[in-house]
């Protein structure tokens, strides 16, 4: 573990240092007060730490904020091995972080995309019980949960059943595409590199949400999926959860449906879930002020302070509870 320089950006001074962990070396940057609360932002795919900064720099004001570029992306280490995108990679990777940002306090976890999904997997798995004190999920489901979301409705074809799974599965096309060998590495070769943020800036009115490193991300980014493909087959009660987890589902998400993180209470003991009217990268890169302080309020109450109005209102109830708006 190297440190490395101390840089200003928007105000906040950040320490850029390279974390060691099996196998590769993480980027890791971080920034606000070092005996603050500890909030780790995990970016998706083809995303580097970069999407994170306009919501890191507003937490950075209240907690010891740490964001990384996951193996494969921005300047961590770039494995060419499928099998080393694996999950029980990526939450290695995530506790030498957690172990070198915050060696005896839990830490506040939050995840976009493929980084949500990367936080499931670590938070229902046993590899980091006792190092997350909560969890927040952004457009990124639990890839066991998703799998069992699918085949419930499925068995159950209902109309509404059928509406939300058309919605997926359109918003799910990019799935089938990288599942054909060789031809997502192609389409990002012949141009899809430089289309592919022109759309999204457009289609979600965001700038500047991609980093250089984009077209290599994107490349290596592809392993993910094949990687842990077959955990979709696995049933949903192998990924349950005792860790509090706040869903922030953006209702114009192109990629991930909000229907699917409505129904989440049998793999989680206390889960929190608020809709934000954004975009798949609107939430971090359109409306970060409501994002930040929608994490920087549960993070808030489960450090022990009071729960707000708000809050209190967007906790779901457990099958058989209760939740009264005044408690």
């Amino acid at each position: 573990m190297v440190a490395m320089d101390v840089l200003p950006r928007g105000g906040a001074a950040v320490k850029s240092r390279r974390v060691k962990a099996d196998g590769v070396r993480l980027a890791v940057r971080e920034r606000g007060p070092r005996t603050a609360p500890v909030v780790v932002l995990v970016h998706g795919y083809p995303d580097s730490q970069a999407v994170w900064e306009p919501v890191a720099d507003l937490l950075a004001e209240d907690f010891h904020v740490v964001t990384y570029d996951v193996r494969g992306a921005g300047g961590s280490s770039r494995p060419r091995r499928t099998r080393a995108y694996a999950m029980e990679n990526l939450a290695a990777d995530l506790a030498a972080v957690i172990d070198a940002v915050s060696p005896g306090r839990p830490v506040h976890l939050a995840g976009h995309d493929w980084g949500s999904v990367q936080g499931w997997g670590a938070v229902t798995g046993g590899a980091l019980e006792g190092r997350v004190a909560s969890f927040t999920s952004i457009s990124g489901p639990c890839i066991e949960h998703f799998g069992q979301w699918v085949r419930d409705r499925l068995r159950r074809p209902t109309p509404r059943h059928v509406l939300q799974l058309a919605g997926q599965f359109a918003r799910s096309w990019y799935l089938m595409f990288g599942a054909i060998p060789g031809v997502p590495q192609l389409a990002w070769r012949l141009g899809g590199a430089r289309l592919f943020p022109v759309v999204i800036e457009r289609m979600e009115g965001i700038e500047g949400w991609h980093a250089d490193t984009f077209r290599k991300d994107a490349l290596y980014g592809m392993k993910l999926y094949r990687a842990n493909a077959v955990r979709f087959l696995r049933p949903g009660s192998m990924a349950t959860t005792h860790v509090p987890v706040q869903v922030i589902a953006p209702t114009r998400d192109a990629f991930v449906s909000p229907h699917q993180s409505a129904d989440l209470t049998r793999y989680v003991d206390r889960l929190w879930r608020r809709e934000i009217a954004a975009g798949h990268w609107g939430a971090v890169r359109k409306d970060p002020a409501t994002t930040a302080a929608w994490i920087a309020e549960f993070v808030r109450h489960i450090e022990g302070g009071p729960g707000t109005a708000a809050l209190r209102g967007a906790q779901v109830p457990v099958q058989g509870e209760v939740v009264a708006a005044g408690e």
